[in-house]
């Protein structure tokens, strides 16, 4: 029976997955540092104490860092489960629909606190909580990612279908990112007079949104009609080291890994760089976020006609280089000769494009060494490529988060606000880094699948 190409509706519905889950990882990348360690004009109550550990780790980045040690044994071990599964009704799918409600249930409840104040109880609780996200998220997001090399046929497919997934995944972050928006809404309206409880009831009704819209491809996808993958044979270890010998994989890798980190820095401080750097009120976030978001889908046509025309690789790198003069501009932010919010604007004009293309481009090309690994090798396992992959962007995220916590010590309230502008100089050189590393990628244009 030949296999079917996706039709449109159905790549919507894949797409919906993505927002799904991207909106709960960006509540947490977002929110979690504003909502346990908030500037003191916030209106929110700091919820864990500022301990110093080894002189440098605050506990709030030693929480979000040791949530990941379970995926370090985790994401490997579901990749192997989907790659090998012989479900009659698919590899990929019939796991996802299992990750749904266990991920919604989770990220609502990081942000329920044991103790309304600081605490070293709200330190252990949100340890659990983040673990049961992180590993019941991660069981949507590796067979989720890993059908986009099978449903998909030829490179422009990749690209396009890559093209809606990030469509979602940054719909995903917009609506994230406006939380506080959502906040005041809900005060204004229900006249609910504390701000974290508001911050509460918001988190929840967007966590179940996610799980309504992260539902989408499992019901409306019948992935044996669109695939024709099969199962893997390899042993968990082998399929870890055969991905690590692509010496491709390696460099996308490490690229892919720095940039990760820089995106968690900006995604983490926006609140803190709106409030604290600028002056502005916290519903800005949101504000800048979404214009940000919208000018990067116009750039969405030109980054799919530029990887037909000039290669994927070199739109990466200069997209790698705009974001570290991005960088460069935080470390300035409040003291530039434009108002406060051209300052914020000129921000997110100039990190549109690095957006876009670095949200579209990875997967194709990830799906096209998968891919190719797959032929040279005669085994199916790009479930194991995605694994190591969102591995190591969870690593990165929650590096990113630590990295902005542990900054905070040197400084994150007016007046007082040196730690912040740190992150502008650890950002520069994680894009630096990225872009070194993915300039020895080789690109073969003649894999257009």
């Amino acid at each position: 029976m030949p296999i079917k190409e996706l039709p449109f509706k159905k790549e919507i519905a894949y797409a919906a997955g993505m927002m799904g889950w991207s909106i709960m990882t960006n509540i947490i990348i977002v929110m979690l540092p504003y909502f346990y360690l908030p500037p003191n004009n916030s209106g929110l109550t700091p919820l864990v104490p500022q301990l110093l550990v080894f002189g440098a780790f605050n506990i709030l980045s030693l929480i979000a860092a040791s949530g990941r040690l379970f995926d370090a044994i985790y994401d490997p071990f579901i990749a192997s489960l989907s790659d090998a599964s012989d479900n009659p009704k698919g590899r990929r799918i019939p796991i996802m629909k299992y990750a749904i409600i266990p991920a919604v249930v989770c990220c609502s409840l990081v942000f329920y606190p044991m103790v309304k104040g600081e605490s070293i109880t709200n330190a252990w609780w949100l340890t659990i909580v983040l673990a049961g996200f992180f590993i019941s998220v991660t069981t949507y997001i590796i067979p989720y990612n890993a059908l986009l090399a099978e449903l998909t046929h030829s490179a422009d497919q990749k690209v396009k279908l890559s093209t809606f997934q990030q469509v979602g995944f940054v719909l995903g972050m917009i609506i994230g990112a406006m939380c506080n928006n959502y906040a005041d809404l809900i005060q204004d309206v229900f006249k609910i007079t504390d701000r974290s409880e508001a911050l509460q009831y918001t988190i929840f009704c967007l966590s179940i949104f996610s799980e309504l819209v992260m539902i989408l491809p499992v019901i409306f996808i019948d992935e044996k009609e669109y695939t024709d993958a099969k199962p893997t044979h390899i042993e968990l270890i082998p399929a870890l080291k055969n991905t690590f010998r692509n010496t491709n994989f390696k460099y996308y890798l490490i690229s892919d890994f720095t940039y990760y980190i820089a995106l968690s820095i900006i995604s983490s401080g926006l609140l803190f760089f709106v409030t604290v750097l600028l002056g502005l009120p916290d519903s800005d976030g949101g504000k800048f976020m979404g214009t940000m978001v919208i000018l990067s889908l116009c750039f969405y046509p030109f980054i799919n006609y530029g990887a037909k025309r000039f290669g994927k690789k070199p739109l990466v790198l200069v997209a790698f280089a705009i974001l570290s003069l991005i960088f460069v501009t935080i470390y300035f932010l409040g003291h530039l000769p434009f108002s406060p919010a051209v300052q914020m604007y000129i921000l997110v004009i100039f990190a549109s494009f690095p957006l876009a293309s670095l949200g579209i481009l990875p997967n194709a090309i990830l799906a096209d060494i998968a891919q190719n690994d797959t032929k040279e090798t005669g085994e199916n396992h790009e479930g194991m490529f995605f694994a190591v992959k969102y591995l190591f962007v969870k690593l990165g995220q929650t590096m990113g988060i630590a990295i902005f916590a542990m900054l905070t010590v040197y400084g994150k309230d007016p007046g007082n606000d040196y730690g912040l502008r740190l992150n502008g100089v650890v950002g520069f050189v994680l894009c630096i880094l990225a872009l070194l590393f993915f300039s020895r990628f080789k690109e073969n244009k003649a894999s257009d699948l």
